[in-house]
């Protein structure tokens, strides 16, 4: 698998809901690429110097286009809201071990994205489906502003839940997973650590499994830096303490394993 520095070409990009945006980039990085998995993109400003992790959205391997969806959230990203097409860009990757598509084959897999990560559902769906699955979606949301879900659509049934209730069921994705009926044989997700922490305690009183993909705050994206340490229920062979880093041993674990 291939982690190195290397230039894209944005395809092109566009605003597709409040601060987020919607970006193509032509890279070979593509040909290793898959769901869960994410690449460090580089500000063009050189006084910020580390690449800002995002996550994979969906993986075009014919034509060698990685697509991130992302919001701002700072300095960085605002930047990257201003490429235009044609643009070359220094990115980093791939990074992380992404989500294990074959613990869900012959499963009824739900899988669950709250804001921002909602993202990497879509190309997990996509690989879900060409394995011969059919998953079931939960999109949770703020607000009304339902990003990505016409393309979720594509791969599986999609379920909304939005927190002020502007669309689908009023709560969290728990709370349309009750409101529902749904049941699910694992569950793979990705969102705030609260919506995790819930998910995770969940699947701990039904004996799901589920993995989640842990957003948390990266410097480096190699494992260097150790700026996105989290706890795990066993020791790391390397350092002998009950400590994972999110962006080389993750960021995709199985709930058992994190203490989160």
């Amino acid at each position: 698998m291939s982690k190195e520095k290397t230039t894209a070409i944005v395809a092109e990009q566009r605003k597709i809901a409040p601060d987020i945006y919607d970006m193509w980039l032509f890279t070979d990085l593509a040909k290793d690429a898959c769901a869960g998995q994410f690449i460090g993109v580089y500000p063009r400003d050189g006084a910020r110097l580390l690449p800002r992790p995002i996550s994979i959205c969906e993986v075009d391997r014919e034509v060698e286009r990685i697509r991130i969806v992302y919001r701002i959230a700072g300095k960085g990203t605002e930047e990257f809201a201003g490429w235009q097409s044609g643009q070359s860009v220094e990115i980093l990757g791939v990074l992380g071990n992404g989500f294990p598509v074959q613990a869900a084959e012959g499963k009824q897999a739900v899988l669950m994205g709250g804001g921002i990560g909602i993202p990497p559902m879509l190309q997990l769906a996509r690989e879900l489906k060409t394995a011969g699955g059919e998953p079931v979606i939960i999109a949770g949301y703020r607000e009304g502003t339902l990003f990505l879900k016409e393309d979720l659509e594509r791969y599986g049934r999609v379920y909304v839940a939005t927190e002020d209730g502007s669309a689908g069921t009023k709560g969290n994705v728990l709370t349309a997973m009750e409101r529902e009926g749904l049941t699910a044989e694992v569950i793979m997700a990705c969102g705030p650590m609260p919506m995790l922490r819930a998910i995770k305690a969940y699947a701990g009183e039904r004996q799901i499994d589920a993995y989640l993909s842990l957003e948390e705050r990266m410097a480096c994206g190699v494992g260097a830096c150790l700026g996105c340490v989290c706890k795990t229920t066993h020791k790391d062979g390397h350092s002998h303490v009950n400590n994972a880093r999110i962006c080389t041993d993750g960021p995709v674990f199985e709930a058992r394993e994190v203490d989160i």
